[in-house]
């Protein structure tokens, strides 16, 4: 059972921007909830409100306010790949309003946040640096204003299989949408580089440097493996990858 943990926000929430995060499974322990909610908290001058979205809110810290986990009509024992993000286009979602940014559990935030509510654009997320000649981006780190795309959900829902069959995951099924509608756009590439891209030496560099934290980062983006308490004692989950233990994510990565 969820324990519904929401203030009474009234007209002190005016002016006040939003941070979202969901968490559900078992994936990710609460401590990354605690964690983000520190990193955000130490990084970002502006007044905000943090909302986490899950089923499981046990040891998740008093300052998160709590909200069930969204629905979503998924066939049983498919791969989610991250659909569940989509409910957050339900209209009035979450009871909030204003520009949100939604942030992924296991990134390490090392720089100032503000810049990513006053920069320009109406749809802005990171650009999936992979492959950098596609339009996806990568849903880690988007902001955008509640209540609008709410098409891009309803689509969804009423053809679920026809996108999985045409795309893998949610931020390619996401940023193709957006792009349709004219209103994709990028955060700068050096705030929210890659960490196995960015951060990484190249393979015969990484036997005598650690990785590092690029010049103007502000959000290290974590995907696939390692996730950041892997990285930060050197694991990097694939054998034919290899890094050194990353002790500055440590440093920020912290309640």
């Amino acid at each position: 059972m969820v324990v519904i943990r929401v203030r009474d926000w009234g007209l002190c929430q005016m002016n006040k921007v939003n941070i979202i995060c969901m968490k559900w499974g078992d994936k990710f322990p609460a401590e990354y909830v605690n964690r983000l909610y520190g990193m955000v908290a130490r990084n970002l001058n502006l007044s905000f409100r943090f909302v986490c979205f899950t089923e499981n809110s046990n040891g998740i810290r008093d300052e998160v306010e709590i909200q069930g986990l969204p629905e979503l009509d998924l066939p049983p024992g498919a791969p989610e790949r991250g659909w569940r993000k989509l409910t957050v286009f339900k209209e009035a979602f979450g009871g909030l309003k204003g520009k949100t940014l939604f942030l992924d559990l296991d990134i390490v935030i090392v720089g100032n946040l503000d810049k990513f509510f006053t920069h320009s654009g109406e749809f802005l997320i990171a650009h999936d640096k992979k492959n950098s000649t596609k339009i996806e981006g990568n849903s880690s780190v988007f902001r955008f204003e509640i209540g609008q795309y709410s098409q891009i959900l309803d689509y969804f829902e009423k053809n679920s299989e026809l996108v999985k069959n045409e795309v893998r995951h949610e931020q390619a099924y996401l940023s193709r949408e957006i792009h349709k509608l004219g209103k994709l756009e990028y955060w700068p590439d050096e705030w929210v580089p890659s960490f196995k891209y960015r951060c990484c030496p190249s393979w015969i560099k990484s036997w005598f440097k650690a990785p590092f934290i690029p010049d103007n980062a502000k959000v290290i983006i974590f995907h696939g493996l390692p996730n950041p308490p892997e990285a930060i004692k050197g694991i990097s989950g694939k054998w034919y990858r290899h890094i050194q233990p990353s002790l500055w994510i440590a440093q920020h990565w912290k309640e």
